[in-house]
Order: C-alpha cells, then sequence, then structure tokens
C-alpha cells in the first residue's frame, strides 16, 4: 500500500463519514440503491429519500414485484428518471435471473440496467470487499488536483488517463473504506469551491496544491449557451376538480411519468382537447408562468387552466390517461413542476 492510500486510510478512520443510512447493516443491495440516488444528487438531498425507499422496498424482491408507478412516485422529486426505471428492471433481471443475488464481478455486473464501471465498482469493493476502483464526481476532482491532471474529464482521452491512475492507485488492502474515503475526500476536504487544503492529509504531495492551479482543476466543460424552450401546461380539469393526467412515454424526459397534456402554441389547445374528448365546452385562464430547469435546458412552462363546463371522453385505457381527484391520492409518479401545479406538496397550484 502506498503513502496516498495510507495517509486516506488513516484520514477516514478518524474523520470519514461512517454514519450515513446506507453504511448501516450494509449489504449490496443498500450499496446499490444509494449509488444509484447520488449520482447527479448530493448526499444531504438523498438521505431522506433513501429511507423512505427502503421503508417501502426492503430487499431485491419486494422492489422487483413493485410496480413502477410506485417506484417513480417514490423518486419523484430526485430527477433522472431514467435511474428510477434502470433501478426497476435490474431488480427484476437480479431477482429472477440471480436468485436475488448480486453478481460478483465488474462485468456481470455491468450487464445490469444502469450500473456502469464506477457503480459496479462502488458495490464490489464497498459491500464484498472486492479491490475495483471507483471514478465519481468527487474522486476525479481528489485525482484531478492531487496528480495535476489537466483537460475535461469526460472526455474521451482525458477519461481513460483517470482510469489508469486510479488503478495504479488502487490498494487491494480495505478497499472499501479507501474509495469511501476518496469520495469523502471529495465532498468534505478537496470541494469544488472553497477547498480546506489546510486539513487536507495529503496535502503534501499535491501537484496542484505546490503549482498554485487548484481552482483551476478540475478543468471546467467548455462552455455553451443554454438553450431555453417553452412549453403551455394544460390543466384540464372538470366540474368534480379532477384533473386530467397522461402517462408519457418512456423515452425523453419524465419518461413513464404522469403529467399534463402540453403544447407548443395556444392555437394548439383545441386540437389537444379533440385527443381525449369527441365534444367539449371550457373555459380557459392562463395562470402565473414559471421554469424549470435541466441540465441540458431550460424549460419555460405557461400553464392555462382549462375549465370544462360540458364535456364526452373518448373512450380509453386507465394507463393512458385519467382524471386525478386531489381527495384520492394515488402513489404515481410525476414530474415536479406538475406537483407544483396540482398543489400535492402543500402548495397551491401555481
Amino acid at each position: 500500500m502506498n503513502q496516498f492510500s495510507k495517509k486516506l486510510l488513516a484520514w477516514h478512520d478518524q474523520h470519514g463519514r461512517h454514519h450515513l443510512p446506507w453504511q448501516q447493516n450494509k449489504s449490496a443491495y443498500k450499496v446499490w440503491v444509494s449509488e444509484i440516488m447520488l449520482q447527479q444528487t448530493q448526499v444531504a438531498t438523498v438521505i431522506d429519500y433513501f429511507k423512505r425507499f427502503m421503508q417501502r422496498f426492503p430487499n431485491i424482491k419486494q422492489l422487483a414485484e413493485a410496480d413502477i408507478n410506485e417506484v417513480l412516485q417514490l423518486w419523484a422529486g430526485l430527477g433522472y428518471y431514467a435511474r428510477a426505471r434502470n433501478l426497476h428492471r435490474a431488480a427484476i433481471i437480479i431477482h429472477l435471473e440471480h436468485q436475488g443475488q448480486f453478481p460478483k464481478t465488474l462485468e456481470q455486473l455491468q450487464t445490469l440496467p444502469g450500473i456502469g464501471r464506477s457503480t459496479a465498482a462502488a458495490i464490489l469493493s464497498l459491500a464484498y470487499e472486492i479491490s475495483a476502483p471507483i471514478l465519481d464526481g468527487n474522486v476525479k476532482r481528489v485525482f484531478a488536483r492531487h496528480f495535476e491532471i489537466k483537460g475535461y474529464p469526460n472526455d474521451s482521452k482525458v477519461n481513460k488517463h483517470f482510469w489508469s491512475c486510479v488503478e495504479k492507485e488502487m490498494p487491494t488492502t480495505r478497499p472499501g473504506a479507501y474509495n469511501q474515503a476518496l469520495m469523502d475526500m471529495g465532498s468534505m476536504i478537496c470541494t469544488r469551491t472553497k477547498p480546506r487544503c489546510d486539513i487536507c492529509p495529503v496535502k503534501t504531495s499535491c501537484l496542484a496544491r505546490k503549482n498554485n492551479c487548484i481552482t483551476a482543476l478540475p478543468t471546467p466543460k467548455p462552455k455553451k449557451n443554454r438553450p431555453e424552450k417553452q412549453v403551455f401546461f394544460l390543466l384540464i380539469q372538470n366540474k368534480q376538480q379532477q384533473t386530467l393526467l397522461y402517462k408519457r412515454p418512456h423515452k425523453g424526459i419524465w419518461g413513464g411519468l404522469w403529467s399534463l397534456p402540453e403544447c407548443h402554441r395556444l392555437e394548439d389547445i383545441h386540437a389537444v382537447l379533440a385527443k381525449y374528448f369527441a365534444t367539449n365546452h371550457s373555459h380557459q385562464q392562463k395562470l402565473s408562468p414559471f421554469h424549470h430547469d435541466f441540465t441540458h435546458y431550460r424549460l419555460y412552462i405557461q400553464p392555462v387552466l382549462i375549465s370544462l363546463t360540458h364535456y364526452q371522453q373518448h373512450a380509453h385505457s386507465a394507463d393512458e390517461w385519467h382524471w386525478h381527484d386531489p381527495h384520492k391520492i394515488k402513489p404515481i409518479g410525476l414530474p415536479a413542476p406538475v406537483t407544483k401545479l396540482l398543489g400535492i406538496s402543500g402548495q397551491a397550484a401555481a
């Protein structure tokens, strides 16, 4: 074991995080769920979601046998909903094809939906103490600074160099504690802004500190103007104050979630209504607009309240669309902006 890993482990034993909910009574299942939730999401946000998820789905069998709508409902608010769909699909495969046991090789784990190399390595090292390097955002930041690795980390060539470095430094002794130490270092010490270099356990060998380029690393992604899009969300309500929701396609944003009908031009509202009703009479009212930010673009939302006074709806399947009753809330997955508009979170409809 080299000095870098020795110092990290010594620091982690004394100062690292040991009381996170997925670290208690540790299992491959808990590690896996936490790692998927922690992708693109902060630890502080994940904790409550993880606790609720474990309470409802305490093991792989119960998750595999669950309805996807309930899984998505528990995931609502975490974003990146493909993670939840892949989690459910992988649970079914593990339950049916692996007798409920997680594979114990990188190759087998990576055949499961939503599990890449780093997540597979986290499961192996944290749950089974199998030596396998990880490379999440925190680890990239620690390595970029300590070894002064330049270039945007997600660039193919740069990413290969990162993997080469983490493989070289990976110890065979206490691999789980070492990987956890790296993640804790990135989260607690080698932070994106205002890193705490004065208390860093490996500061004496940090090349970025030596060459005064800490704030320049990791190299940021080349900036591009974030595109903006606009959509009209239609709150179609009947006399019982029920709101029409439809199920979005599994591919695309908010895949598989229940959402409000939408269009991109006001003049298209009648065409949208014609999809659901043979005849209808309604009043329309614009509500306060707002925006919702995605990773790659900003979505401007103009809600339109459509109050139906009379209608004759088309025949349809309950899996295609239904009337949402605010007094009989079912466990369904809803995008955050729709939750806001429906007032489910306790806020008044925007």
